[in-house]
Formats: structure tokens, C-alpha cells, sequence
């Protein structure tokens, strides 16, 4: 298995989005504002690969952002980490910041990002970013990834989504997703595939919990060998799909 392949690592492209209207909404926006979360999860799944297996895992973050521009700080805590190797580990294992900006011309949205991965047991990492999506039905959602440092791979995510009104401010959310990866070596396939669904549930004001189930799968034959072998070298189970969900918990100030 490559390096770039078994780092843990996550996809924490920020958003903070630009008013396209009246001024007084575009003077709101320029504001610094500022949202702290905790997810409880019961694996650690990223682009098709595991990075957990039966433990739980929990992933703080912290985010600020004004007028587009955001930066946050995440974290995964592996609460009985698995390691092939036996070496001694953090079970504090991964801890990540992205630099972000987000804005908007009409119905078209658009960011960039840098993302430093901070990893135990594994050589840091860095990325970069671009994203584009339009505000129209599904919310269709183009980003691509550039690693900058270790092995010089692409990783393209095209997504959809849509969010259902329930009742009392809550909504059920719908998202899927599939994932090309270039590792400019010997490997460009279709990849992975994501479908997700969540249920935001505000419970006081700025405090909402978010329940939610997630499924993983191979896009391809090539994709399926690559997981399981990939998979099988990080935590000994050789599996190229995965159910997993969880419960967040997010306050915004």
C-alpha cells in the first residue's frame, strides 16, 4: 500500500457563504462568527479506506470564519486504536487545519482551501483545493484535491444533496457522492461512492444534534481489489464497503 493511501485523513473543506443581496445582509455576513462540534462515530472512514475498526471514535472541531474566509481545527481520537504494526500510539491520532474561502456569483458557488494533516505514527500531509457548485435542485458539488507533499495524487469529488423541511426546524438531509483518485503512478479509477443520510434536530438555540448513517462502496472492480488490499494492511479486515454512522453535536456562537 502507497503512503498517501494509509493516511487517516478527512475531507474538511470549509464553507462560509457570501450574501448575494441587499448590502445590510452582506455587512451581516462580514462578521466574525464561530461553531464548535463533537462527533461520536463508529468508524473512521475516508475515501473508501478505513482507519478504525470496533471502537469508537470521537472527532472534535472548531471553526471561525468572516467575510468568506474560515479556518478550522479538527481531531480523531480512536477510543481503542487497532495498529498492525504494535507500535505504541496516541490514541489521539490525527490533527487537522484548513484555511479556507468560500464565496458566491449568483447561483454559482465557489472556494479554495489548504488543508494541513497532522498524523500520528504516519508523515504529515499537505493539500490544496478548489471547489465549484450551483444553487439549483440536488445542489450539484464539484471538488478537487491536489496533494502537495509526499506522493503527488488527485482527488476529484462530485456530489449531490438535498435537504427536506420536516417540522419545527428540522430537516431530514440527503447526500451522495462519488470519488475519482489519480495517484499518478499506476492507479486512476473511479473509486469510491458515498450515500448519506442525516436528521438535524435543533434542540435549544445555537445547539443542534445531528444523527446520522452512511454508507461506503468501491465504484469499481479495480476500486473493490485496491480497498480490500489497502484495508486489509491498515486493519486487518480485508473490506472494500462499510456502514457506519454516528451522533454530532454542534454549538454555534
Amino acid at each position: 500500500m502507497n503512503v498517501r493511501a494509509r493516511k487517516a485523513l478527512s475531507t474538511m473543506a470549509l464553507t462560509a457563504a457570501i450574501a448575494a443581496g441587499a448590502t445590510g445582509a452582506l455587512a451581516e455576513e462580514s462578521k466574525p462568527s464561530a461553531d464548535a462540534s463533537v462527533a461520536f462515530m463508529s468508524q473512521y472512514i475516508w475515501r473508501g479506506w478505513a482507519y478504525s475498526r470496533d471502537s469508537l471514535v470521537i472527532q472534535p472541531s472548531m471553526t471561525v470564519s468572516a467575510s468568506g474566509f474560515g479556518l478550522n481545527l479538527w481531531g480523531n481520537l480512536d477510543t481503542e486504536q487497532y495498529a498492525t504494526s504494535g507500535d505504541e500510539t496516541s490514541n489521539f491520532n490525527e490533527t487537522d487545519l484548513t484555511i479556507s474561502y468560500d464565496g458566491s456569483a449568483g447561483k454559482i458557488g465557489y472556494g479554495a482551501g489548504y488543508i494541513y494533516y497532522g498524523l500520528d505514527n504516519a508523515n504529515d500531509s499537505q493539500e490544496v483545493y478548489v471547489s465549484v457548485s450551483l444553487d439549483v435542485p440536488l445542489a450539484p458539488a464539484l471538488t478537487v484535491y491536489k496533494e502537495i507533499t509526499g506522493v503527488q495524487g488527485w482527488y476529484a469529488s462530485l456530489g449531490v444533496s438535498h435537504s427536506v423541511p420536516l417540522a419545527r426546524d428540522i430537516s431530514l438531509d440527503l447526500s451522495a457522492s462519488a470519488g475519482y483518485y489519480d495517484d499518478e503512478a499506476d492507479y486512476n479509477e473511479w473509486h469510491d461512492g458515498l450515500v448519506s443520510a442525516s436528521l438535524t434536530l435543533p434542540v435549544a438555540e445555537n445547539v443542534t444534534i445531528t444523527p446520522s448513517l452512511s454508507y461506503s462502496f468501491p465504484l469499481s472492480g479495480k476500486a473493490g481489489d485496491r480497498l480490500e488490499a489497502d484495508n486489509e494492511s491498515v486493519i486487518n479486515d480485508r473490506e472494500d464497503s462499510f456502514l457506519f454512522g454516528g451522533l454530532s453535536l454542534e454549538l454555534g456562537f
